[in-house]
């Protein structure tokens, strides 16, 4: 039997036509940190909770940050491999929370590999800057930014569903499964360099942030 994959517009895809790449993170295998690059600028922890732990059923990566202000935890796949091109569909979906959204930076979704991935240079990707509990959503090219502010009204501590969707010509940006807008016109999404899995938190203060991931998944139209 052919298993099928579902776009987040309903649409299918055979499994000899795209890559994917997920992860649950329900146990030490789906997080090897040889597997990714990290950027750790405070002495911050990457570790997965597993259903052992309260509230951490099916399993979370963990991102617990230095406690210095402006420490950064960072961590980026090493598979570099999803690339927008046009006519081809391209996906992204994650489902996470911190622990305090105001006083702290992150960013998810698709982006080179970069020590600096809350000003990356090129990427597709949902960002929030210290000092406010609003989530953007980003397209980057060359370090040109094209800009959907405030898709999400984060909450300390509680889960948000994200996700993207090109259709091989335009970006849907969706928040728990609601649409909340495009980035049009596509004026800077980046299609001339190969993107990874990324996460990054950041303490807005001198005091440690938690970030944490319940899942991931990206797919890419070969």
């Amino acid at each position: 039997m052919t298993t099928r994959r579902i776009f987040l517009d309903g649409r299918t895809a055979n499994p000899e036509d795209y890559y994917e790449f997920f992860a649950d993170f329900t146990n030490t295998a789906e997080y090897v940190a040889g597997d990714w690059t990290t950027t750790n600028a405070g002495s911050g922890t990457v570790a997965i909770n597993t259903g052992s732990a309260a509230g951490a059923a099916g399993g979370q990566l963990v991102l617990t940050g230095g406690a210095a202000d402006d420490a950064l935890l960072a961590v980026q796949n090493k598979l570099e491999c999803f690339k927008f091109v046009a006519g081809k569909k391209l996906y992204f979906s994650a489902r996470f929370k911190l622990n305090d959204v105001t006083q702290s930076d992150i960013a998810i979704g698709l982006q080179v590999t970069d020590t600096t991935p809350l000003a990356v240079a090129d990427g597709l990707f949902f960002r929030k800057d210290d000092g406010d509990a609003f989530l953007d959503f980003v397209a980057s090219k060359n370090s040109s930014e094209t800009q959907k502010t405030a898709v999400a009204t984060l909450v300390n501590d509680t889960f948000v569903k994200v996700a993207f969707y090109y259709d091989g010509a335009d970006s849907a940006v969706y928040v728990d499964d609601n649409a909340v807008g495009r980035v049009t016109p596509l004026t800077n999404v980046v299609d001339d360099e190969e993107l990874c899995i990324s996460f990054a938190v950041q303490n807005g203060e001198a005091v440690s942030k938690v970030m944490t991931i319940d899942y991931v998944r990206a797919l890419v139209e070969r």
